[in-house]
Order: structure tokens, then sequence, then C-alpha cells
């Protein structure tokens, strides 16, 4: 299979994914109500007006804006490039299927519908009271082993400059 089937794949699977988690909260608990799920993990349904961890509320549609921008880049870059390796592939997948999720929250329902709770997880973590979605999950799985990856492969990178 070639990487940028790949990355349309888990792309497109992110979007469902979210858009169906998204709904159901949305037909299931009322707006700003929590539900046990399991143990202490709830969920509750809020909704993002705003951005990344609820900062700059209403202001959501600059972060939709940015959003399309940055989503629309690395398209073209992914479709442009050749010198993407396929775990990238795969990590930009994720990310873009996360993004796009939630900028159709914006353009359907007004909002990002936000509601995996873990407050009471990890009480005092950092002061944590972030309430999340199925779309950011996906983009933090996407990234982080990217980003860890990169920063693995340029201290490899100097290590071997040095030698």
């Amino acid at each position: 299979m070639s990487n940028k089937i790949y990355f349309s794949t888990l792309a497109v699977l992110g979007i469902v994914l979210s858009q169906i988690t998204g709904y159901c909260i949305n037909k299931n608990i009322p707006l700003n109500n929590s539900k046990v799920i399991w143990g202490d993990l709830m969920f509750t349904h809020i909704r993002n007006e705003g951005m990344v961890f609820g900062w700059f509320q209403g202001s959501g549609w600059y972060a939709t804006i940015f959003s399309i921008l940055v989503v629309g880049g690395l398209v073209f870059y992914i479709f442009r490039s050749d010198k993407i390796q396929r775990f990238e592939y795969i990590c930009f997948g994720l990310i873009t299927g996360g993004a796009i999720s939630n900028i159709l929250d914006r353009f359907i329902y007004g909002s990002v519908i936000d509601f995996i709770n873990v407050n009471k997880i990890v009480p005092g973590f950092l002061n944590w009271t972030y309430i999340f979605n199925t779309a950011d999950v996906l983009i933090h799985i996407g990234l982080w082993p990217m980003i860890i990856g990169w920063v693995i492969a340029s201290y490899k990178q100097k290590k071997n400059a040095e030698a």
C-alpha cells in the first residue's frame, strides 16, 4: 500500500471516528452535564468556542481559519514531497483527521464538542481541568511520536557529526 493511501485512510478514519463520537455525545449527554463511563473516567459535554485548551473563548473562527490554512499546507506538502517516511505519513494522517474533524465541528455546531474528562484520574496534575475530544487524542497520537522521533534523529545526527 502506498504511503499516501496510509495517510488518506487514517485521515478519513479519524474524521469519521471523531464525528461519530461527537455526534453521540451531542445526542446523549445534555450540554454541561456529565456521565460516568468507567471508574473515574467521565464524559462531560462542553463546547469549546475558543482555541486549544479552551483559550481565547469566542475566537474559535480564528482557530478555524488558521487550521484550514495549516491543514491545506500539510496536505499540499504530503502530496508533493517524496522525502517523507511511512511513519510520518501515518502521523500526519492522524493529525490531519483530527484537525479536519475539529474544523467540521465548528462548521456543523458552531463550536468544538469536547467530552473526555480525566480530571478525577489525574487530580491536581498541573491543575488540569482540560476536557478534550477524540480529534484531540488523534492529533496528540500523531504529533508526539513525530516530535520525539525528530528529537532523537537530531540528537543522533549531532552525535555522528561530533564523531
